[in-house]
């Protein structure tokens, strides 16, 4: 990013009284996360009547508030030359159809080579967009599932979107096909979801964890197999692959939650709907996505087997 970029001043005048400058500032600059305003309090860019603020501080009729939001900082990202199957794009949002084995952003193991770095030489604005490290993210998805997931191209969109997925009205579906058959046609799995006290790389289902809701309807049935329609009322970590294993349907391929397959080299798991409304005109969006050639092949697979 050109180090020419100069920050951006907003002088703000209170026109009534507020309990907090935190609340203020979320109030009046619709473009900027909650986070993203404690963190610039916290820096030392937001004075209050002069003097370097604090979020709890009580806004009052008449004071003056100086918010500097300063150019984003360079990170070590580097964007790189992927194919994407893009499904959506315009100026707030793009959507993209992930594949297999693509992680979403860098972590240990995987510093590079992933949808944000494809998606930085595809869309270099979204540097910085609600993070240095993951930039326009907004909800996940893990590396070896496939399907739809939407990237925040402004702060605007990160700033809506991430106040739809915690409002739940960001709607994700999902196909899974499972180990064993689901006695029942559709159910829910209402089961609270932490790290796994006893392999802390993984997720379990754990008292007192937090609050975890997956809807499921059993779509097909296959010899000895399931393909499920399952909905998330929640979106905790590998919150599906969890659930499953935890009623006893582990997903198919599974080595973690359930076991590797021979016929697959990864969980039988495809984010195939995403529905949300567009973080600047309001309108409702509703995209699918077919179930990719590597899923439809176990299937088969699998009925040549039965049959």
């Amino acid at each position: 990013m050109s180090s020419s970029l100069k920050s951006k001043v907003r002088e703000l005048v209170a026109a009534g009284d507020s309990p907090r400058l935190d609340r203020f500032l979320a109030e009046r600059e619709r473009g900027l996360t909650r986070s993203r305003i404690h963190s610039l309090i916290g820096e030392g860019w937001v004075t209050l009547n002069g003097q370097v603020a604090r979020p709890a501080q009580r806004v009052r009729t008449g004071d003056r508030v100086i918010l500097t939001i300063p150019p984003v900082r360079e990170s070590d990202l580097i964007p790189q030359d992927i194919p994407l199957q893009v499904i959506y794009q315009d100026s707030e949002i793009v959507v993209i159809d992930k594949p297999a084995g693509l992680s979403v952003h860098p972590g240990p193991g995987h510093p590079d080579g992933t949808l944000v770095n494809a998606l930085l030489a595809r869309c270099p604005d979204i540097q910085g967009v609600g993070g240095v490290h993951r930039p326009g993210i907004v909800h996940r998805l893990d590396k070896d599932t496939s399907g739809l997931i939407v990237v925040a191209k402004t702060e605007k969109a990160h700033h809506d979107i991430s106040a739809q997925i915690k409002g739940r009205e960001v709607h994700k579906g999902y196909l899974a096909l499972t180990v064993g058959v689901p006695p029942q046609d559709s159910g829910t799995v209402d089961a609270p979801i932490a790290r796994d006290p006893r392999h802390r790389q993984r997720m379990a289902v754990v008292l007192g964890g937090r609050e975890s809701r997956t809807h499921y309807r059993v779509v097909k049935e296959l010899d000895g197999h399931a393909l499920l329609s399952l909905a998330l009322e929640t979106g905790r970590t590998h919150q599906i692959r969890v659930h499953l294993a935890y009623l006893g349907y582990p997903i198919f391929g599974d080595e973690v939650y359930g076991r590797r397959s021979s016929a697959l080299p990864r969980q039988f798991l495809h984010a195939n709907s995403l529905e949300l409304r567009h973080p600047q005109t309001g309108e409702h969006m509703s995209f699918r996505s077919d179930l990719p050639s590597d899923l439809k092949e176990a299937m088969e697979s699998l009925n040549n087997t039965s049959n």
